[in-house]
């Protein structure tokens, strides 16, 4: 008979042609499962999580039961983001570009050069009255500047060491900012 024959026959029947084995073909033997019939087992087209059956509870019971399982569980779990060699490089280079530039700003506000002190054009003979600190004389005489800049500059002109140092009546030399 001819495999078209057999084929005919086979449809018209419903029975499935016998075919015989080859002589290097083992035998698939399936799992024998108690208290079932030799029926094919229905297969599913896709996976519990598909389907929103998450199977968290049971790897708690089986992380109690065998640690190797869970060492085997653990590293067949895929990560929530998975970044590729392009996308790995991409953020490096993004975190080293916004770390650089904050160390370069940081770094250029220590040094002054971004913000530059106050261009003090002359200096004003200034009498010390009781209770009068360095604060307060600089705040009077540059209102629109920093007072700590400003009495940062007294100090030196006037070299004074300390607060101790200021004594009523005593003239200082006062820088004026533009």
């Amino acid at each position: 008979m001819s495999t078209a024959a057999l084929a005919a026959d086979a449809l018209a029947g419903r029975q499935a042609p016998e075919v015989a084995p080859s002589p290097n073909s083992v035998p698939r033997r399936r799992p024998r499962i108690a208290g079932t019939t030799t029926e094919p087992l229905p297969v599913r087209a896709c996976s519990g999580e598909v389907l929103g059956r998450h199977t968290t509870e049971p790897t708690r019971v089986r992380r109690q039961a065998d640690p190797a399982r869970v060492r085997r569980t653990a590293e067949a779990e895929a990560p929530a983001l998975r970044l590729t060699r392009r996308g790995r490089m991409l953020m490096t280079a993004l975190s080293v570009l916004v770390f650089g530039s904050a160390i370069v700003v940081l770094g250029l506000r220590i040094s002054g050069v971004l913000e530059p002190g106050p261009d003090f054009t002359h200096t004003v003979p200034v009498q010390v009255a009781p209770g009068q600190t360095l604060w307060s004389i600089a705040q009077d005489t540059n209102p629109a500047q920093d007072p700590a800049t400003v009495v940062e500059k007294i100090a030196d002109l006037n070299k004074l060491s300390g607060p101790a140092d200021l004594v009523p009546g005593q003239t200082l030399q006062i820088p004026i900012a533009r």
